[in-house]
């Protein structure tokens, strides 16, 4: 049996590529907790973590599918009990149960991010017995938890509404707000003049993004180009339609999480179209409208309630169906025109980045799991 630690932190996601998950651990360094990461093997994550933060990879067979959950559930409970902690922090849904088995058999707090709306991703439309399944296995455990974290305001009414429970604290995935120095990565990466006009599409390339719309509507496009910054299963499709269209459409490898902002700085607006095709989406406030907030980027974005109140509120930029691919060219043309409006956009986007700045978000988190260690919080 292993010394104790303060938290011991949870996910099955790739944690080399979580922004959120890095931060919180960042977050629980700063705060002087001690922490042990259960994760799956992940490369170069090991010179990803900050000090005071034990890394226990736990091997589990990819294959997807319940056998999958079922043998991450398996593998993680074993591994958890294994490691006494002071909180167990249960990163995802798919390792709540499994901590809170260990937390119950140690005595312990548990803590859950509901980092996903789980039971309405994507995945479970149309499978009423999915999100049936993924609720039963949720509901017991978050109503046992001494802390819930979530991304928006309206995942936490969701949540508190459904499993009748406190209201989640809301944490949002910001970067640290300050000045940044652009970085001309983009245009070296895709040799277009730094004169050019540039929209970029930060994060993963999959279903439901808008990314198809995004890449039809950019057709017409002149002095102006797309790049996408990132990865995912969706990037071969867009890049063969793009070719097929002729569009000024680029596509970049992504970047270490602290180049990001300096490499889109250089942009001319960030772009986020969610589609409205599963509450989860719905409810969304995405990474990558932080991040473009931090870079002083104006946001082009999918009318959906979470993500419209900023954009509206801050007016940091202009909303648009991405269904609507006539509407969504007429957003990009009229974007690209820098004028006075674009100008106020940049000056309000940094303006409503102090208001979303991790700085102060990852003392939300830290105090409170500080708290649970029973561990005084650091000023």
């Amino acid at each position: 049996m292993s010394a104790a630690s303060d938290v011991l932190f949870a996910m099955t996601g790739d944690v080399h590529r979580n922004v959120r998950a890095l931060r919180q651990l960042h977050a629980l360094s700063e705060a002087g907790l001690t922490t042990t990461l259960l994760a799956l093997p992940a490369g170069s994550l090991r010179s990803r973590l900050p000090p005071g933060v034990e890394l226990v990879e736990v091997p589990v067979q990819e294959s997807g599918g319940p056998r999958f959950f079922r043998d991450v559930h398996r593998a993680f409970a074993a591994a958890a009990s294994a490691r006494p902690a002071s909180v167990y922090h249960a990163s995802d849904l798919y390792v709540l149960r499994a901590l809170a088995a260990a937390s119950r058999r140690a005595k312990a707090r548990l803590s859950y991010d509901a980092r996903e709306l789980y039971t309405h991703v994507a995945a479970t439309e149309g499978r009423p017995w999915a999100r049936a399944f993924w609720r039963a296995f949720e509901a017991g455990p978050i109503r046992r938890a001494d802390a819930v974290f979530t991304v928006s305001d309206a995942i936490a009414d969701t949540l508190r509404d459904r499993y009748s429970i406190e209201r989640p604290v809301v944490q949002w995935n910001a970067p640290v707000a300050g000045p940044v120095e652009p970085d001309d990565h983009l245009f070296r990466a895709t040799g277009l003049s730094p004169a050019t006009f540039l929209f970029v599409h930060l994060g993963q390339m999959r279903a439901g993004r808008g990314g198809e719309s995004l890449v039809r509507a950019a057709r017409g496009l002149e002095g102006a180009a797309v790049v996408f910054l990132g990865y995912g299963p969706g990037r071969g499709a867009l890049e063969n339609l793009a070719r097929s269209l002729g569009a000024p459409v680029h596509f970049v490898d992504p970047v270490p999480p602290e180049r990001i902002r300096a490499v889109i700085a250089a942009a001319g607006a960030g772009v986020t179209l969610l589609e409205d095709s599963c509450l989860n989406h719905r409810y969304a406030l995405p990474n990558k409208l932080f991040d473009y907030l931090a870079a002083g980027l104006p946001v082009l974005a999918s009318p959906l309630p979470e993500i419209s109140r900023i954009v509206t509120l801050h007016s940091v930029g202009a909303l648009v169906d991405p269904r609507d691919e006539s509407a969504l060219a007429g957003a990009l043309e009229s974007m690209a025109r820098v004028d006075g409006r674009h100008a106020a956009w940049r000056r309000n986007a940094l303006a409503a980045s102090e208001t979303f700045d991790w700085s102060n978000a990852s003392h939300v988190f830290s105090r409170r799991m500080s708290a649970l260690a029973g561990k005084p919080a650091l000023p």
